[in-house]
């Protein structure tokens, strides 16, 4: 009970940081603007999914979470049942992660900027691959943790970058409409990530989980070389992380 105590704490001290720090972004809508109506709202999202680069973007996201969400439903039972890690030894694991983040995710973040973000998300992306693929070698718990950070250093040029990258291909009037198809990112991974994972350890050797999410995530690093051969004209590194700022306050 203690935890989710806390944990309702902390959302609501999150909540008052956001409201009275964070300034607002959403454009201003002038009094001639006409109110759009339900219909018309939804028929947005097509414009949305006619944007193909940005599709591309989506989908290749799509697995890389497939790949990631693999460290929060996969990993403590794989630890647990093929190498006997317990819980009180995996928590520390995620502690390292977080605190990883906390210390070090906007030295990481100053230092992508000058780069390319397609560039810098397949870069990221390859942590992923050795990290996650790391997994499905090694034991014991100091390689483990290695593994961890790997993976740790791919999720902080990753997250703010994305998320930026979402808002960054939306016309203004449109970035709600991008940043809800981008959603679908970790919504769709979110379906199908775990039980996939539960299929293969239950079926094959656990293993197979890591091999194949380095798999994926080569595939996802190809697709983020492609699209930044694509949209080099389209974006500046200094335009995307302007918003990545924000996102990794």
């Amino acid at each position: 009970l203690l935890l989710f105590i806390l944990d309702a704490i902390s959302s609501i001290i999150t909540a008052v940081i956001v409201y009275r720090m964070i300034p607002e972004t959403k454009p201003e809508r002038s009094e001639e603007t006409k109110q759009e109506t339900l219909l018309e709202t939804m028929g947005g999202y097509l414009h949305v999914a006619k944007d193909r680069l940005f599709f591309a973007f989506v989908l290749i996201s799509m697995l890389v979470g497939v790949v990631y969400l693999q460290l929060y439903s996969t990993l403590s039972v794989f630890l647990r049942d093929v190498h006997g890690v317990q819980v009180d030894a995996f928590g520390p694991l995620f502690s390292i992660n977080a605190g990883t983040v906390v210390l070090f995710q906007f030295w990481v973040t100053r230092r992508v900027k000058r780069y390319s973000p397609m560039a810098m998300m397949a870069l990221g992306t390859a942590f992923y691959m050795v990290g996650f693929t790391a997994y499905g070698f090694v034991s014991g718990y100091p390689l483990f943790v290695v593994a961890m950070l790997l993976i740790t250093i791919g999720e902080m040029i990753i997250m703010p970058i994305s998320q930026a990258l979402a808002s960054r291909f939306a016309p203004e009037q449109m970035r709600g409409r991008y940043m809800a198809f981008f959603g679908l990112s970790w919504a769709v991974p979110s379906t199908f990530a775990a039980w996939g994972a539960g299929l293969i350890m239950d079926n094959f050797d656990p293993r197979w989980v890591w091999y194949l999410s380095g798999i994926i995530a080569s595939i996802g690093i190809l697709g983020f070389v492609a699209l930044h051969m694509k949209t080099r004209t389209r974006f500046t590194p200094e335009s995307v992380h302007e918003t990545e700022d924000a996102v990794s306050v």
